[in-house]
């Protein structure tokens, strides 16, 4: 009726995988946070030019190209290697990048990942210890048009004051020489 549990049997491992690492697929669910269909790229696959879909992706292996996933999430994986455009909604990586990075709600770089490239997300975060050289726009408005925007609802003092201009008289007096004497 009752048997006697092995030493090595499931509690044995769960001890062997730290309860403070989360698990890939948790990190995944995390950035997506979707119950859509998720793709992967496995690290021994090498992709050469452009990725478009409409599910999140994760990627270990390397991509060389540009990955347009509106609307979707993106995570380069730690051993994930890319010299690609990525245009997402999400963006994390812990791995490393080469491109421009345009993330809609937000670029999430940690403390492993390695970026060279130029990110404009409306929220961007640099974990302590990620390497990062660019530049990052994080204006909420979105590009030329909603500034345009802002600066033509800003006032213009300078638009307000009177022009002033020299005056001149049709028959201009002489000038008349005085001598301090």
């Amino acid at each position: 009726m009752f048997e006697k549990r092995n030493a090595d049997g499931p509690k044995a491992e769960s001890a062997a995988r730290p309860a403070s690492a989360p698990s890939r697929s948790s990190e995944f669910n995390a950035i997506t946070q979707s119950n859509g269909p998720k793709a992967s790229i496995g690290s021994a696959i090498r992709i050469s030019g452009d990725i478009t879909g409409e599910e999140d992706l994760a990627i270990d292996g390397t991509v060389e190209g540009t990955i347009n996933l509106p609307g979707h999430a993106v995570v380069i994986g730690k051993s994930g290697i890319v010299n690609a455009n990525i245009s997402a909604a999400k963006v994390r990586i812990e791995g490393r990048v080469k491109g421009d990075i345009v993330g809609a709600e937000k670029v999430i770089l940690t403390a492993n990942g390695m970026t060279r490239g130029n990110i404009k997300a409306p929220r961007v975060n640099l974990e302590d210890g990620a390497q990062f050289k660019g530049s990052i726009d994080m204006d909420p408005a979105g590009g030329p048009a909603g500034k345009s925007a802002a600066a033509a609802k800003t006032p213009n003092p300078a638009a307000n004051q009177p022009t002033l201009s020299p005056k001149r008289e049709a028959n201009p007096a002489p000038a008349s020489k005085t001598s301090l004497g």
